[in-house]
């Protein structure tokens, strides 16, 4: 007599057996019979089932012994039965085995005893097995094993599966190898490729339609396998959505299915199956019609291709010639005209180039209707700024209705201009796509060959501006030299002035610091081409992820309208880039000497730190005019300025660290708003009973009456200090 632990060890190396040799197996079949068998014979049951999800129904697959009334019930809708089923394994004791489920009172008629088993793994769910028993039998505690079991049978019937659909595809493959010719006409093709199709897949009717792209319908192409309802001629109008003519275009589970025939990525037709009796498509036939469909495509390819062969090798001899003048244009040429002007010939129509500022750089009329520069500029500068992604291809229409298609020009990666020509979407065809982007790629040497040049001079007057911006300048004729060069007169007075880019958080996130290093390398770079643009006489250069700028003095009425029109600009331009970005500029003294651009430029500097570590950043400043910051500059470098800092506003930091709640700002806002409680807490968004618990630990921790107006002078000199050092809010020291 065994005991209940000894069965339940038994019936589990059973199951572990019976797992293996699942594994062993090649078809579905053997696999689910194996299974049935085993389970009547070891279970001793009165009948076993395998019942499958097909589609929005349930199926039996696989049944041994009695339950003939459950058998015949099926198949029945997945409405009938219960999710449950696919889930977990239950018992006729569970509290589920009451819910209203047409399929469990099926079981509860036929058997007085009975447990299912889910089957599915992680991929997929196939259905599930149900045991019963005439008889009570009392049932162990099983179900995480059964449940594990259920996973080892999915895994098996997946694996027969992917041994059922490799034997397929290499009779598919042998078939095709066998019976197919790039040498025979598109009937005989077309039949042979139907039969198959219709055959593998156990459908009913099999057939290919040809897209007539001229006159917008999908025709039937004889023969055909078998017979069905479908038209010969399906019209598509202005409604290009496969699936409202196809609606199982790729997509398994109903009694039709088809799969798209594309030649070079251009749709030219589908294969199409249907089924008339109760079978469903499944993932397996999909596979099939996709081999068939690839080799469908590359005999038709074949054809085609034989068709066109003399008149593409001669466009491809005349591509030849065009790429030769093409590239002798770029060596012997510093501009694009010629380049445009060979392109212009190559399609007969009119051609214009744009930098990427969407500035022209060259155009050719070609016709007598030529093209109005203005209005192309406009209509393409006007698209841009639509646009998120500037590297887009996209189409134009002009005064005259002509279509204008524009084409990104890149080199490196980065983004140089864009091509435009009024060639109409239609008649681009691989060749002529072919032909643009070998234009595009001239174009980008071109331009790559310019900045080649431009990045050369950049190199050297960045070396000039470091040789100015010394404490000591000591190579006074190399500094002469350079300015010479630049034809750039140093003794004239100047401003000098720093600008900084600081990113939000949206252009930093998911980036890492090399991404956000080349997306500031890019933005300045963008930004220091546009000033250039916009001021005269201006020296530039990128040092250390800034701009520094030096620029000819203006009278003192006009100065602040020039640096305010210029700081708009810049901001304008971040947006019309989608940048989202704080941009600050420090305006430094005037230098009327060698000697004065260093200490300019240290007004800078100290001008900057403060406008952009300030409580209310104002986003551009001259050093003339931050009041008591030009007075504290002479004193921050001192020692004592650290030991003055630390006595009033170390113990804060000390606190504050690690917290979330910043005493050391909150200190500074309120001393900003002028002791205001009310303001204060506006500004900081908090509650103001929260405001006054955190000025009441503040006077705790500095021991000190905030209300008293030496201390909160002593206070806010600190924070002036600090702002100077460039830390950021005052929060580190």
């Amino acid at each position: 007599m065994y005991t209940s632990e000894k069965l339940i060890k038994r019936l589990e190396n059973h199951l572990r057996s019976t797992a293996r040799q699942l594994l062993k197996f090649d078809t579905t079949e053997e696999v689910l019979q194996y299974l049935t068998d085993s389970f009547q014979t070891e279970l001793n049951c009165d009948f076993v089932g395998v019942v499958f999800k097909n589609g929005s129904d349930l199926i039996p697959k696989a049944w041994s012994g009695h339950g003939q009334s459950i058998r015949e019930a099926l198949p029945m809708t997945l409405d009938q039965g219960s999710m449950v089923l696919f889930q977990k394994s239950i018992t006729s004791m569970d509290d589920e085995a009451g819910t209203s489920c047409a399929f469990f009172e099926l079981l509860n008629k036929e058997s007085v005893t009975w447990f299912t088993m889910p089957i599915k793994d992680e991929m997929e769910i196939f259905g599930f097995c149900v045991i019963g028993y005439a008889e009570y039998i009392p049932l162990f505690e099983m179900y995480e094993t059964f449940n594990e079991f259920g996973k080892d049978v999915a895994t098996a019937l997946s694996l027969t599966k992917s041994k059922e659909m490799a034997r397929k595809k290499i009779a598919g493959a042998e078939w095709i190898r066998k019976n197919l010719s790039f040498d025979e006409s598109l009937d005989r093709l077309v039949g042979k490729i139907v039969d198959m199709a219709g055959k593998q897949t156990n459908a009913t009717f099999a057939s290919i339609y040809l897209y007539n792209e001229e006159n917008g319908y999908f025709a039937l192409q004889p023969p055909a396998y078998g017979h069905s309802t479908m038209p010969t001629e399906i019209s598509i109008g202005e409604d290009y959505v496969l699936k409202h003519y196809f609606p199982f275009i790729e997509r398994t589970g109903g009694s039709q299915l088809t799969v798209p025939l594309f030649i070079d990525l251009k749709m030219i037709g589908v294969l199409h199956v249907e089924n008339t009796h109760d079978a469903l498509f499944d993932e397996e036939d999909l596979e099939i019609l996709n081999l068939f469909s690839d080799h469908v495509s590359t005999m038709l390819k074949n054809v085609l291709h034989k068709d066109h062969e003399k008149e593409q090798n001669q466009r491809l001899r005349l591509l030849l010639d065009y790429q030769q003048a093409l590239v002798t244009a770029t060596v012997e040429q510093e501009n694009f005209d010629g380049i445009t002007s060979i392109a212009s010939e190559i399609f007969s129509k009119p051609i214009m180039l744009f930098d990427r500022f969407i500035r022209p750089l060259s155009y050719q009329l070609f016709t007598e209707e030529g093209l109005d520069p203005d209005e192309w500029t406009k209509m393409t500068h006007e698209e841009l700024s639509k646009r998120k992604q500037k590297k887009v291809t996209f189409s134009l229409k002009d005064s005259k209705e002509r279509e204008i298609n524009v084409w990104p020009v890149s080199g490196g990666g980065d983004l140089l201009g864009y091509l435009a020509i009024a060639v109409p979407q239609e008649e681009i065809d691989n060749l002529r796509q072919l032909t643009i982007n070998l234009i595009r790629n001239i174009i980008s040497i071109q331009f790559i060959k310019q900045k080649l040049v431009l990045n050369t001079k950049e190199q050297v007057k960045e070396s000039f501006i470091h040789k100015l911006l010394v404490k000591h300048v000591e190579e006074k004729d190399d500094i002469l030299q350079y300015a010479s060069l630049f034809q750039w007169d140093l003794f004239k007075p100047h401003r000098v002035a720093i600008v900084s880019v600081r990113l939000d958080e949206s252009e930093r996130k998911d980036k890492d610091i090399l991404d956000q290093k080349a997306r500031m390398s890019f933005i300045l770079d963008n930004l220091k081409t546009r000033i250039s643009m916009y001021v005269e006489d201006i020296v530039i250069a990128a040092v250390k992820e800034e701009l520094i700028l030096i620029v000819p003095s203006k009278d003192a009425n006009s100065r602040k309208k020039h640096w305010e029109d210029l700081y708009n600009k810049m901001k304008k331009w971040m947006k019309s880039d989608r940048v989202s970005c704080q941009i600050y500029v420090g305006v430094g003294g005037e230098a009327k000497s060698i000697e004065d651009y260093y200490p300019c430029y240290r007004k800078a500097r100290e001008t900057l730190n403060v406008i952009s570590n300030r409580y209310d950043p104002i986003g551009y400043a001259f050093y003339e005019e931050l009041g008591s910051y030009t007075l504290l500059h002479h004193l921050k470098e001192m020692s004592e300025t650290s030991l003055y800092i630390n006595n009033y506003l170390e113990k804060l930091r000390n606190y504050s660290e690690g917290k979330s709640n910043d005493l050391l700002h909150t200190l500074r806002v309120y001393l900003e708003q002028n002791g205001n409680a009310k303001s204060t807490s506006e500004e900081l968004f908090i509650h103001r009973s929260t405001l006054l618990y955190r000025l009441e630990k503040i006077e705790e921790i500095l021991g000190s009456d905030l209300n008293n107006a030496e201390l909160r002078f002593n206070l806010m000199l600190a924070y002036k200090l600090i702002d100077l050092s460039g830390s950021s809010n005052g929060t580190t020291l």
